[in-house]
């Protein structure tokens, strides 16, 4: 049988959990064999997808019973932060995923993937012989060494389909990681005065980056599938913005990717209105289910203004990026480089350019998507045995991170320093949003240390969740 018969049982067994009393239990699977004339294969296939949607749960020897604790859907409160736009009150800068953690703690915290999911032999080799080459002691060009400029070129090109034509080496800048790249094109690339559009939540460091350079930010709500074209034209509109961030892939915090048909609306809007994307392909070596399709692919005319960072994957002492613009834009951004920091190390991009072209890297990447996935699969089955009150608002299929959203009723702020007097370490969802928080969220990181910690990280949250809403 095919998934359209899997899809076929779940769509029917969900219709009768939902009218079921918590506890019941399923039909055994030689039942639903009979009655949907399906293989054991499909059915088991339908009753997992159940599972993994929380709706039901098996007990070995016993049978699949409907969930005695299910998880409300919580309101939605999105719609206010186009309303509402950015709050003018100051921002605050300590950010939670950049804080050490002792090595006894349990952290979800952390933006960054923990040691056992990075090519080490690679860096280390490479860095090895970049040490004895020129790189170690030459000037490289100011747009980044000729070679590396190439492969990240190369790499896009790759996603480009026919009939567009792909970016070049020349309209690849170097840059010594992605954040150094934000601050360049919000201070280059907005007109005097006017604002940068961003989704809504999105990445802390993209809202600091424009706060610290002076740029107003005018959020667009944004959910699992990515913003509404609707909205994102009418804040166009509103703001007189011509320069939306956004991370088509993955996104951070939220984990979205868009689809074929949001990639093309969104482009279509920046065209209508004359804007620039600003797309971040941060997570671009972090795919689990699915593999990322960059937006720039799409675009032959300027308007996507392309960031890609290695920072995360190859390792964090190797901070290399790069911006791929065309046109003007390029040149813009060039001269802000060249002013800001005048070169990014040659020796660390010789290192970079070396880790990414063995052939050990695309098998480090087959490698991190089996690792991730087992990851997130495990953090997910633990927080909806340990803390089933927390709503998952999207199971990734890339990146790094699980939002989740927390009942109403639970203070964010007093649950993360609940659980780190009990040896966790959380994030509190508002610093990803550029204005006040749509509801109280947390972001969890899957790609931390000591994932054999994962199941007593979920069971402190729930207990710290429960003593908030008990009182007890």
């Amino acid at each position: 049988m095919n998934n359209d018969s899997s899809s076929r049982i779940v769509e029917r067994l969900s219709a009768w959990i939902a009218g079921a009393a918590p506890g019941a239990r399923l039909p055994s699977t030689r039942s639903l064999v009979a009655e949907f004339h399906a293989s054991p294969v499909t059915v088991q296939k339908a009753l997992q997808t159940l599972t993994a949607r929380g709706l039901v749960e098996s007990r070995p020897g016993v049978g699949t019973f409907v969930r005695a604790v299910r998880t409300a859907r919580p309101a939605d409160y999105g719609w206010q932060t186009a309303a509402l736009r950015a709050s003018q009150g100051p921002r605050r800068t300590a950010v939670t995923a950049l804080r050490d953690a002792p090595n006894h703690v349990i952290a979800f915290h952390s933006g960054y993937p923990d040691r056992e999911l990075l090519p080490e032999r690679l860096v280390r080799t490479a860095l090895a012989r970049a040490a004895r080459s020129d790189a170690a002691i030459s000037r490289p060009p100011a747009s980044g060494l000729p070679e590396l400029q190439t492969w990240f070129a190369q790499v896009l090109a790759a996603t480009t389909p026919a009939g567009i034509a792909p970016p070049t080496p020349a309209d690849v800048v170097v840059l010594p990681g992605s954040q150094s790249g934000l601050s360049s094109i919000f201070r280059a690339l907005p007109g005097n005065g006017q604002p940068v559009l961003m989704e809504s939540p999105t990445y802390w460091g993209a809202i600091l980056a424009a706060a610290q350079v002076g740029v107003p930010v005018v959020p667009v709500p944004s959910g699992p599938d990515g913003p509404d074209p609707g909205e994102l034209a009418r804040a166009f509109e509103e703001s007189g913005s011509r320069l939306f961030y956004a991370q088509p892939n993955y996104a951070n915090p939220t984990g979205a990717q868009w689809s074929a048909d949001r990639r093309r609306e969104i482009l279509d809007v920046a065209r209508q209105y004359g804007a620039f994307i600003v797309e971040d392909d941060w997570a671009h070596d972090f795919g689990i289910t699915t593999s990322p399709v960059p937006l720039a692919g799409m675009d032959d005319s300027g308007h996507v203004v392309y960031l890609r960072s290695l920072t995360k994957s190859v390792s964090p002492a190797v901070r290399v990026a790069a911006v791929i613009a065309r046109g003007p834009a390029r040149e813009r951004l060039q001269a802000d480089r060249a002013a800001e920091s005048m070169y990014v190390s040659g020796l660390l991009q010789a290192a970079a350019l070396d880790v990414v072209t063995q052939p050990g890297w695309q098998a480090h990447l087959r490698s991190l998507r089996h690792q991730l996935q087992s990851r997130r699969d495990f953090l997910v089955a633990s927080l909806r045995e340990h803390a089933p009150e927390v709503h998952i608002t999207r199971v990734p299929d890339g990146g790094l991170n699980l939002w989740v959203r927390l009942p109403d009723a639970v203070d964010p702020v007093r649950l993360g320093a609940d659980c780190e007097r009990e040896g966790v370490m959380i994030a509190a969802g508002a610093e990803w949003f550029p204005a006040e928080p749509a509801g109280p969220y947390l972001r969890l990181n899957y790609a931390g240390p000591n994932p054999a910690g994962f199941g007593e990280g979920a069971r402190i949250i729930g207990r710290c969740m429960s003593t908030q809403l008990t009182g007890r």
